[in-house]
């Protein structure tokens, strides 16, 4: 036993011994710090500058809106320069940003507009860095340590998550959100040195495209090959990641089940927590926090021990098995009648996530064309970005006669999902 959690233990570590993976570790880290500090500075500036709740929510709708449209050419661009390249000019862009509208503030020139303009271009630089962050791994590590080196970058980009808005809330109150926006600027130009130290190795290809020599052979064959050159235009490279994405069955199932997983969670984790709180457990903010901290902290643990395991498992049977956790997870919420079950069940669920997510992002970097991983992931996450709002206005509609039939309804979702992926051979083979 002892000798298995030292190995599990030195998988772990393994990526951690490489120069410029810490570097790339601390870099993202930053960055997810500097996009919690953001959002507690925007929030908290606005209400002090108009007193309006409906013009936070346009600030924040400038900075989203921006985001979802162009994360499709950040995609585009991070595979015609580098990953490493757009991550760097989208972090000084952003320390550029952050550091005019803290001067702004503090100058007492800052104005509604100027604060929406200053949104929407955070929000435009954020969607080429975000699709960059999650390609770039594979110049970095070996295929080999992909999974342990998802999970050390994901739990230190939910840390990150939970430690910014808390640091940024103590930072406004204890000066101003002025000062908030320099602190982020400084976050943000940090981010930008550590990726700019970061070397990528060479990169080899199989006879397919997809990177990592020691990949599985049958998973080799099945795989797209690299997208034909159809012209060199922004509008071309995005129709050839588009037509790829959507080529492959494996990579087709992964959007699919993504964006039901997103469905299933975006509304349900939300909405619906926040009412079987407040309603059905008939608790409080305190009963909402230990359902999002079980949540957090099961995927965090998740995440670990996802690492942490050797090999590679079957990743469509891996995704098939999330599914029906979560939809497992789900119906037990629907019928728990205490807050410790529920507590209990959340916890599962997370745990789950996180442990799948780490094999599932490692396939996709493992196996996907480097040309083109940027733009497929761009993709994955336009779609969460659509499915995300229509999952919230639909869990708000039910959640109105209680969370039993939402968190029902999602639970049957997920079934079919699950049932969908054991039905494809492709699909079920992968590796």
């Amino acid at each position: 036993m002892a000798s298995t959690l030292a190995d599990a233990g030195a998988r772990l570590r393994a990526p951690a011994r490489l120069p410029s993976f810490r570097l790339l570790w601390l870099g993202q880290s930053l960055s997810l710090l500097g996009d919690g500090f953001s959002y507690i500075a925007f929030s908290w500036i606005t209400l002090g500058l108009t007193g309006s709740t409906l013009a936070l929510g346009s600030v924040l709708a400038f900075q989203a809106v921006p985001r979802a449209l162009l994360t499709l050419v950040g995609g585009s661009l991070s595979d015609k320069w580098s990953p490493r390249t757009l991550m760097v000019l989208s972090g000084w862009a952003r320390a550029a940003l952050m550091a005019g509208v803290g001067a702004a503030g503090l100058t007492g020139t800052l104005t509604l507009w100027m604060l929406c303009c200053a949104a929407a271009a955070f929000g435009a630089v954020d969607a080429f860095f975000q699709p960059a962050r999650a390609s770039i791994l594979p110049s970095v590590v070996d295929a080999e340590l992909l999974a342990p080196a998802n999970a050390l970058l994901t739990v230190g980009t939910k840390v990150a998550a939970v430690l910014g808005p808390a640091v940024g809330g103590t930072v406004v109150a204890f000066s101003d959100a002025s000062v908030a926006f320099l602190v982020d600027g400084v976050c943000f130009a940090l981010c930008a040195l550590c990726v700019a130290g970061v070397r990528p190795r060479p990169r080899p290809e199989r006879e397919d495209g997809a990177e990592g020599a020691a990949a599985d052979v049958k998973d080799a064959q099945a795989g797209p090959a690299a997208p034909e050159a159809a012209g060199d235009t922004l509008g071309a490279r995005i129709r050839a990641g588009l037509r790829y994405a959507f080529a492959d069955p494996r990579i087709r199932t992964i959007l699919v089940v993504d964006a039901a997983v997103t469905f299933c969670q975006a509304g349900p984790f939300t909405v619906g927590f926040a009412t079987l709180a407040k309603v059905d457990l008939e608790g409080g903010s305190a009963t909402l926090g230990l359902l999002n901290a079980a949540l957090a902290g099961g995927a965090m643990l998740g995440t670990l021990a996802g690492g942490a395991v050797g090999g590679r498992p079957r990743v469509g049977l891996l995704i098939a098995a999330l599914a029906g956790w979560l939809a497992l997870g789900t119906g037990l919420l629907a019928v728990v009648d205490s807050a410790p079950g529920a507590v209990a069940a959340v916890l599962a669920m997370g745990f789950g996530m996180g442990f799948q997510g780490v094999f599932g992002m490692s396939w996709i970097q493992r196996n996907i064309h480097g040309s083109v991983l940027s733009r497929v992931i761009a993709v994955d996450m336009v779609i969460g970005y659509a499915v995300a709002p229509l999952s919230l206005v639909a869990c708000g509609a039910l959640a109105a006669s209680g969370t039993s039939p939402m968190f029902a309804l999602t639970a049957v979702v997920l079934v079919v999902t699950a049932a969908g992926i054991l039905a494809s051979k492709p699909v079920r083979a992968m590796r």
